[in-house]
């Protein structure tokens, strides 16, 4: 019994997407550093588990009444927890994230505390009671795109790096990926959503321009990233995959919003080939 409660608790977590959010940390933190170390270690540790466990597990908490109606949970798109689960997922995702968030915050200054403050703060507020920030239109990208940037921010200010043209075009070219990312996610949800009536950029913009608000900014972020140095704009291929998903939803209807999932879900595991290709290309830009 105990040991399955723990099982579940640990897949509110969402093992399939923990690299989304440990690779920025990592990434930007040792191509500035140039070097493994604790900080490193702890760092992509906590961005790995304990962050994750404390973004899907509040939303998942506290989107439980909403959850039990929606056939895309129960699996890798998010868990369903029982309610008796509730209590310890929190506390579990507050024993985990608390000390590790101390132990970075005494390893860092100013720079790194406003980050790590920012990144904690999105992960509360995008599900949390009051705030609500995903019911939220465009501030729900917004906050979700922060979800994934804010790692990377964290890894640079604790490394000590600078804010250089190219440090914050890479940042505003994964920014741009972030926010398309969630509204293309949004659209599938768009019909039950407006019957529950809960906000979104997806009941905003309604499903097909939404499609096309996600692939106009998955094009600028390729666009942007090309303005960097030597090899950063190889890192504009990446975004193709995306494009290439997304766009035979470009003109899909409201009725029809629900069948984007299975490109939803070729998304999530797109990220993965997205990240092997980032890795080669940090590589290259680690010897030039």
């Amino acid at each position: 019994m105990i040991r399955d409660d723990a099982r579940q608790v640990l897949l509110a977590s969402r093992p399939v997407s923990w690299i989304n959010t440990a690779f920025p940390f990592a990434a930007a933190y040792l191509l500035t550093a140039g070097e493994i170390d604790a900080v490193l270690l702890l760092g992509t540790l906590f961005f790995l588990i304990p962050y994750n466990l404390a973004m899907y597990g509040i939303n998942d908490v506290f989107d439980y009444a909403s959850d039990v109606a929606n056939p895309r949970k129960g699996g890798i798109e998010g868990a369903l927890l029982q309610p008796r689960l509730h209590g310890p997922t929190l506390w579990a995702a507050a024993l985990t994230t608390l000390p590790m968030l101390a132990v970075l915050a005494a390893w860092g200054g100013p720079a790194s505390w406003a980050a790590l403050a920012v990144s904690v703060f999105a992960v509360i507020a995008y599900s949390a009671p009051k705030l609500r920030f995903k019911e939220r239109p465009f501030l729900d990208s917004i906050t979700s795109s922060t979800h994934f940037v804010s790692p990377a921010v964290v890894g640079l200010t604790l490394a000590a790096a600078e804010a250089t043209f190219d440090v914050v075009v890479v940042l505003v070219a994964f920014f741009l990926w972030g926010m398309a990312a969630h509204a293309f996610g949004a659209v599938q949800d768009v019909r039950p959503d407006r019957e529950a009536g809960i906000g979104s950029i997806a009941t905003v913009l309604g499903a097909r321009v939404t499609v096309r608000f996600s692939l106009v900014l998955w094009v600028l972020a390729g666009l942007v990233v090309l303005s960097v140095s030597w090899p950063g704009p190889l890192a504009a291929v990446l975004v193709i995959p995306y494009v290439i998903n997304a766009a035979p939803w470009a003109s899909v209807s409201e009725a029809d919003s629900g069948r984007i999932n299975p490109a939803w879900r070729r998304f999530i595991f797109l990220n993965y080939g997205a990240g092997f290709l980032a890795t080669m290309i940090l590589i290259l830009a680690w010897n030039t």
